[in-house]
């Protein structure tokens, strides 16, 4: 099948990337041209484990193009999927303008039958407007489809090749035909095929990302009764996690979520709800107590080092908002940095991959280690901020060597707090005694 990518990004180089895989002839569509060149060149403008490897492969045999040329890309595709940014706008609504852009742009070019395929997650009523925009300009026929996302970044290759759910929303059943044999690859061990409304598959994105922030953020809370009661949040996360109706995933606590996904989808359901008369109390509460937790370990911090942070050395592990991935969007090392410099202290940071988008994002604010040990040296304590499997196991002799004094925040429980104690170190984790 002949497929069109519009949009490069994270979404839509997995999504490509992968849709070649099963043997697809895909154009991926983007209007950075020095992107596009870059791709073209075999050269990778995201990391994701697993990705860069199918990537060269697909684009070697041919299965997988770039161009800035919309209507070339477009040409001989029976499926466009737009996979383009839906920022949040200032009251923290989807901005939409990428979206029916492109819409308006193929209502222009479009000359025969195509799905076109809501790939990016959009607000509920995205997939009229669309089809609004393109009927402006084309009087043909065409169907507006919507197909949420459900990657996790890290594991995106394996979500995209194994899904365990596949959700189309669509009203034509020639556009459900078309969209059930392209997933029919993907789904041979026997994970469903769900097929719904437009409406109702637009939801169902927002409504699964913000269940799962609510899981967070509530686990958070937990934790920070732990702290005052003197009980332990990993027992806790145990004793109800083994409950098959909470299940184990996403309990546990941590200094908050953060990445594309999470935060602007809450805000954009809040924002949905707003605009149709309703207050959406939850969601509202879980987006107060995420950010609270950002910069929870900010004050244990404080409370060691008496209040006074000036003058004082950081080391901090980890920038990412999570491991496996070079994303810092909403990212709490960020908030932590931003945290400790301003109560007058320095910090060194090293991360496996997110190095570089902070370097732009903040360029000297902080130092940069060229690994894990070489931002230790001469720091008055370490911070632990993504839990990169890398930091799991260290070696405490070095890392006794090169700090000043034996002292740890950690704000992902990365080690077992008697363990640690036990070989002398000042240790303070999230919601544990």
């Amino acid at each position: 099948m002949k497929i069109a990518v519009v949009g490069t990004g994270y979404v839509g180089l997995v999504s490509g990337t992968c849709f070649a895989e099963t043997g697809n002839k895909v154009t991926c569509i983007d209007i950075d041209q020095r992107k596009v060149t870059k791709l073209s060149n075999g050269e990778i403008t995201i990391y994701e484990p697993g990705l860069e490897k199918i990537f060269l492969r697909n684009l070697n045999e041919g299965r997988l193009k770039f161009t800035t040329n919309l209507a070339d890309g477009i040409k001989d595709a029976a499926i466009i999927f737009l996979a383009l940014p839906t920022p949040p706008g200032a009251d923290g609504s989807a901005d939409l303008k990428y979206v029916l852009g492109v819409a308006n742009d193929l209502g222009k070019i479009l000359t025969d039958y195509k799905v076109i395929v809501d790939k990016s997650t959009v607000p509920v009523g995205t997939a009229e407007k669309v089809h609004a925009a393109i009927a402006a300009n084309y009087s043909g026929e065409f169907d507006v489809v919507s197909n949420p996302e459900f990657l996790r970044e890290g594991v995106a290759v394996d979500d995209f090749m194994k899904p365990d759910r596949v959700v189309i929303g669509a009203s034509s059943e020639r556009a459900r035909k078309v969209m059930g044999e392209l997933y029919a690859p993907y789904v041979r061990q026997g994970n469903p095929v769900i097929y719904m409304d437009e409406k109702s598959a637009e939801l169902t994105k927002y409504a699964a990302n913000s269940f799962l922030a609510a899981k967070i953020s509530f686990m958070n809370e937990i934790a920070q009764m732990c702290e005052r009661l003197g009980a332990d949040v990993d027992m806790v996360r145990r004793g109800i996690g083994s409950d098959d109706r909470i299940g184990k995933r996403f309990l546990f606590p941590g200094i908050g979520y953060g990445g594309s996904c999470f935060p602007k989808d809450v805000q954009a359901l809040i924002m949905s709800a707003e605009e149709v008369g309703y207050d959406f109390q939850i969601l509202k509460a879980v987006e107060e107590v995420n950010e609270k937790q950002k910069t929870h370990l900010i004050p244990k911090i404080k409370a060691y080092f008496n209040d006074d942070l000036r003058g004082k050395h950081f080391a901090l592990w980890g920038l990412a908002f999570k491991p496996n991935t070079d994303d810092i969007r909403e990212a709490p090392a960020l908030y932590l940095i931003d945290a400790l410099t301003a109560a007058g202290a320095t910090v060194a940071a090293f991360d496996p991959e997110a190095m570089p988008n902070v370097k732009r994002q903040i360029g000297d604010k902080i130092a940069y280690g060229e690994n894990q040990y070489g931002v230790l040296d001469g720091a008055d304590a370490l911070i632990i901020a993504t839990e990169w499997s890398e930091f799991r196991t260290p070696d405490f002799e070095i890392m006794e060597a090169k700090l000043k004094a034996k002292v740890l925040f950690d704000g992902r429980n990365l080690f077992d707090s008697k363990q640690i104690r036990e070989v002398g170190y000042f240790y303070e984790s999230i919601g544990r005694p």
